[in-house]
């Protein structure tokens, strides 16, 4: 009986802890129940595999390995309870080593737990808890409590569904505190920052940028929700703050213009219109159109800011009745901040900005990318507006850091550019731009791209088709489906067969590195890269 109840429990806090990537995902769903019910759907292979038949193979086990040990054992009392202790340890370390996969993958968006998720995961507990005892107690023959495991996918989905109720309270609670907070704050300058990509960016930049006139509040990373946006607002803001930036993220219509309603924001960047979160939005036009609510939220003497790039942002750009301006490369005489004759080195990127006022300015950083001089850009219109010099926005541009695994670049015995956060297929064939610039020898250490809304075939065939006009050598990481089709377009493109390499992990491609790659070499390591945290630690 003691067993039992000791048995119970730890399968019940083992399949809680387990279930952190189940979480992750309702987290990144923003809590939305529909769309935790559509991530189940699309990886209910994985949930089959796993825990499924995990569970299974673990009541089997129980079931069954008594048996077997009736060869060496006599006692069946002795033999029974040998059996139950090795499953049960067993069970808890595999569900161990799930939870700390789980929670040490690499993601675009990382886990955090908040006070939200801990009041979820008590609430997941005390059911796991109900449940185990059940199992253990029905009769006439008890359930094997390793069934549970089967169910937590679904037990995440029972524990948001009840707790669903008091976080709506809780979180109404907390946006009409933050909303009137802001209100109050009839001095301070507000700027929304949306778009498909790059937000994040444009908002740390500018940050970084108004520091040097103004003492300036940006929402932290992950905070891109009204309830996330809130709790900066309630917690952080204060008086001496005279600028405040807030991130707007989205994943359904209304999300922008819930956030605008929050903030009221005074000016607004709109970076890239782009086909993300698909699966919620329905179409292009539902995303460009809640990207545009930021606009639309504007006061009368507002001010709005736009990217460049693509057709959406041209006819967004149309619309607004604002004051407002956009940002251009080469040539754009029409943009009101531009940059011009962009290079990239083992030292970052060096350019001229030129501001349609008249004034210049030559700026240098260690950020990568075209992409991320947009994003210069971006941050650096909307500073002149406020009042900042170009001489200021240059000095604060070469202060600016590479955000970690994103084109970031670092020096050694040879020069180290870290993409290994993108999956994304525009953001890597920049990346092979970027290298296809520096100095000595170029190396591109990649697994491909996957998840391409089932083009791998097509777009890894292109990427090796730019890679072979931007690298000297090459090593392939993983023997993936999609890797063939990689190296069909390099050959096709003319790449030297002795220059590619084929890597089983990354301690294979750390080897084959050490023997291709010498001082003054440029390395570029692209795309998620099993194993590459502990290479690079």
């Amino acid at each position: 009986m003691l067993f039992t109840i000791l048995e119970s429990i730890l399968v019940a806090i083992a399949c809680c802890a387990a279930s952190v990537d189940y979480v992750h995902a309702l987290q990144a769903g923003r809590y939305q129940l529909p769309a935790y019910r559509q991530w189940l759907t699309r990886n209910r292979d994985r949930i089959l595999k796993e825990n499924v038949l995990w569970a299974f193979a673990a009541a089997a086990m129980k079931a069954y390995l008594p048996v077997l040990m009736s060869m060496f054992i006599s006692v069946e009392q002795t033999r029974r309870a040998i059996a139950n202790a090795l499953v049960l340890v067993l069970f808890v370390a595999l569900t161990g080593w799930v939870t700390w996969r789980d929670y040490s993958r690499p993601s675009k968006r990382p886990f955090v737990a908040t006070k939200r998720v801990r009041r979820l995961l008590s609430v997941l507990l005390a059911l796991c808890l109900v449940l185990s005892a059940l199992f253990a107690v029905m009769k006439p023959t008890a359930i094997p409590v390793y069934f549970l495991f089967a169910l937590m996918p679904f037990m995440v989905l029972l524990a948001a569904a009840i707790i669903n109720p008091y976080e709506t309270r809780l979180n109404a609670s907390f946006f009409k505190s933050a909303r009137r907070k802001i209100r109050e704050r009839k001095d301070l300058i507000t700027i929304g920052v949306t778009g498909s990509y790059g937000k994040t960016n444009v908002k740390f930049i500018l940050r970084d940028m108004l520091s040097a006139k103004y003492n300036v509040l940006a929402t932290p990373a992950s905070f891109n929700t009204a309830m996330g946006v809130s709790r900066v607002i309630n917690d952080q803001l204060k008086r001496e703050h005279q600028v405040f930036i807030a991130e707007m993220g989205a994943t359904h219509v209304g999300d922008i213009k819930e956030l605008v309603d929050l903030v009221r924001p005074k000016y607004g960047i709109l970076t890239s219109i782009g086909p993300r979160h698909m699966d919620t939005f329905g179409s292009m036009e539902n995303i460009a159109s809640t990207k545009f609510e930021l606009i639309q939220g504007l006061p009368r003497e507002g001010f709005a800011v736009f990217g460049s790039g693509d057709d959406y942002i041209r006819r967004l750009y149309a619309l607004c009745r604002h004051d407002k301006c956009r940002i251009g490369l080469d040539g754009d005489d029409g943009a009101f901040m531009r940059a011009e004759g962009i290079a990239f080195s083992d030292k970052g990127t060096t350019f001229n900005m030129v501001c349609a006022d008249g004034e210049s300015a030559r700026c240098r950083t260690r950020l990568l990318g075209t992409y991320n001089v947009k994003n210069i850009l971006l941050a650096a219109a909307l500073a002149r507006k406020l009042g900042l010099s170009m001489e200021e926005i240059a000095a604060k541009t070469k202060e600016l850091t590479p955000i970690e695994h994103r084109l970031q670049l670092t020096s050694g015995e040879f020069t180290m550019i870290d993409d290994t956060l993108n999956e994304d297929a525009d953001s890597a064939f920049e990346a092979m731009r970027v290298i296809a610039q520096m100095p000595g020898r170029r190396i591109v250490v990649t697994p491909g791209l996957g998840e391409q809304g089932g083009k791998e075939a097509d777009v890894n065939y292109a990427l090796g088709t730019v890679m072979a006009d931007s690298a000297d050598a090459v090593i392939l990481v993983g023997r993936r489906a999609f890797t063939r089709s990689i190296i069909r377009g390099m050959m096709q493109s003319g790449f030297s067969r002795s220059n590619l390499h084929t890597a089983d992990d990354m301690d294979d491609a750390s080897e084959i590195l050490s023997e291709v790659a010498d001082a003054g070499d440029t390395v570029l390591f692209e795309s998620r890269i099993p194993d590459y945290e502990e290479y690079n630690a």
